[in-house]
């Protein structure tokens, strides 16, 4: 065989790879209404989790309200309380919250937990649990959900 024909054949087989590779690559790309279905699908599964741990902070932490959160900030939900305290006649007031949200879908494709705590009038910490839809862990979300929520309610009584 000459060198012309091997040099076909050559150049048919690297464009055949070349969009047999495109091919998969396009399959592996999600379409955006299947981000979408992951996303919210995540969404629910997580929203719940934390409306489920959060609400048993008021059962152990009296004072506290739980809130659910659903709209543009995200879905999730909050429990806060307000304290006041009174000393030498001055009248303090004091607000305790903690909020978490898995916030709505954006064009970066992630999966995204957002928790914001304030104990007494001081931010005690603002933090956010991202990962891409396409390699989203839930149990690393749900574990992330619990830690925060004890953590909130180990320093409160600490600092209570």
């Amino acid at each position: 065989m000459d060198f012309r024909k091997r040099l076909s054949k050559a150049i048919e087989r690297g464009q055949r790879a070349g969009s047999a590779r495109a091919r998969a690559a396009a399959e592996k790309a999600m379409s955006q209404k299947e981000i979408t279905r992951l996303h919210s699908q995540y969404r629910l599964e997580l929203s719940e989790r934390i409306e489920a741990c959060l609400k048993q902070l008021p059962d152990h932490l009296p004072g506290f309200r739980f809130e659910t959160i659903v709209g543009e900030r995200g879905w999730g939900g909050a429990i806060s309380r307000d304290d006041i305290a009174v000393r030498g006649g001055r009248r303090t007031n004091y607000f305790s919250r903690l909020e978490m949200v898995i916030r709505p879908a954006s064009a970066y494709h992630v999966l995204d937990l957002a928790a914001k705590a304030t104990i007494r009038n001081k931010e005690l910490f603002n933090r956010s649990h991202y990962q891409r839809l396409t390699e989203v862990d839930l149990t690393s979300f749900t574990e992330m959900i619990d830690l925060w929520v004890l953590e909130y309610a180990e320093l409160y009584a600490a600092k209570s």
